[in-house]
């Protein structure tokens, strides 16, 4: 029972997921915000860690944790991506519309919790895998309330590239912790079934 509310919780995630890359991706190439555009590569990586969940979860213990250790690896993507466009924005330093940016971080916080509390039930379940899931939608929340935050700071305090990037770049910190909390995870996983 527990296995199957977990694939249709997995499945529910992945789509939101896939569908709100989607809006953010298109909205941090029309505003030229670094945040949005870490966050909407996260989104596409979240929903490719959850459809690799979905096949995964009727595999043995030691199989998961193999799969847990490539998960932790995907997570680190987004900050790859998001170095990059930083980097770019460093060249360029123009501050992105602010309420386009904080309304598509508020967008993308609704989901994200909504997908957290989803998997909040299940985080223990099936080890590393499904802990790869929530810690993502979870950190997701939080650097969402991060951008949301970029967007006011740019609006009325600080008109500047600035507290983009700087958010930014602290999703890209966090997509590396969460990666190493998956990597010991599924490495623990992985010793408990050999």
């Amino acid at each position: 029972m527990q296995g199957s509310a977990l694939g249709r919780a997995v499945m529910t995630v992945a789509l939101a997921n896939l569908g709100y890359f989607g809006i953010e991706f298109a909205v941090a190439l029309s505003i030229g915000s670094v945040s949005l555009f870490a966050d909407s590569v996260d989104f596409l990586e979240d929903a490719s860690v959850n459809l690799l969940i979905l096949m995964a979860l009727g595999w043995s213990a030691r199989s998961r944790a193999r799969i847990g250790m490539a998960l932790a690896a995907i997570l680190l993507a987004p900050g790859i991506a998001t170095l990059w466009t930083a980097w770019q924005k460093f060249t360029l330093p123009v501050a992105p519309e602010p309420f386009a940016l904080s309304l598509t971080g508020f967008g993308a916080l609704v989901v994200n919790l909504s997908c957290a509390m989803l998997l909040a039930r299940f985080r223990h379940h099936s080890g590393s895998l499904t802990k790869a899931a929530f810690l993502s939608a979870r950190n997701d929340a939080i650097a969402n309330i991060a951008i949301v935050g970029a967007g006011l700071v740019t609006a009325f305090l600080w008109s500047s590239a600035w507290p983009d990037l700087i958010v930014g770049l602290a999703i890209a910190a966090m997509n590396v912790d969460a990666a190493r909390e998956v990597w010991t995870a599924a490495r623990q996983e992985h010793r408990t079934a050999a």
